[in-house]
């Protein structure tokens, strides 16, 4: 996708892949690169990469999604873990069309059960496909949030590994065919 866009209004970002904020002014010009998950990972014409979440798709000219409400009235007591597999599917490196769990990023999912039942907690661990990235803490950050909109899911922990170090040999079948690796 290279679909040249002028920005609407001024747009928080966050510069790829020093993971900084930064503020692209309204009628600024730029080129979205990806759009995947729910975020566009744009280059501006002053030459940087950066990512524009959801909730800022309107300085795009898109309609911003509306917010997952969690259905607490559909909770059953148990959370779906393949629920969570499949929510995990919708975060996405900014600079690589693959979702991080096809990408190999996601060491471990564990669902801890409150006592009274009444739903859990989610603790994820997962890896960069570089140490020095900037962008952990908003991989982190966005899939805690798309967890936490879960049924059941009260809370979701994303905590930054890095033993063992990441290697293309975790990219999932899926991810190697999307990267045409295979």
């Amino acid at each position: 996708m290279q679909e040249e866009i002028i920005l609407t209004r001024d747009c928080e970002a966050i510069r790829i892949p020093q993971g900084t904020p930064v503020t692209l002014s309204k009628g600024a010009r730029v080129v979205i690169t990806q759009s995947l998950g729910g975020s566009y990972t744009v280059a501006t014409d002053m030459g940087m990469l950066v990512r524009i979440v959801d909730r800022n798709a309107d300085a795009l000219g898109f309609e911003v999604p509306a917010t997952p409400e969690t259905a607490k009235a559909e909770f059953d007591g148990k959370v779906d873990e393949k629920q969570i597999w499949e929510q995990l599917k919708t975060c996405y490196d900014p600079e690589i069309p693959v979702n991080i769990v096809d990408l190999g990023l996601v060491y471990d999912c564990a669902i801890q059960p409150k006592e009274d039942g009444s739903g859990a907690r989610v603790n994820v661990k997962m890896t960069l496909t570089a140490p020095g990235c900037g962008m952990g803490p908003t991989l982190a950050a966005e899939a805690e949030s798309k967890l936490t909109s879960i049924p059941g899911v009260d809370e979701a922990i994303v905590e930054l590994v890095w033993d063992p170090p990441w290697n293309q040999s975790m990219i999932s079948e899926a991810g190697q065919m999307k990267l045409g690796l295979i």
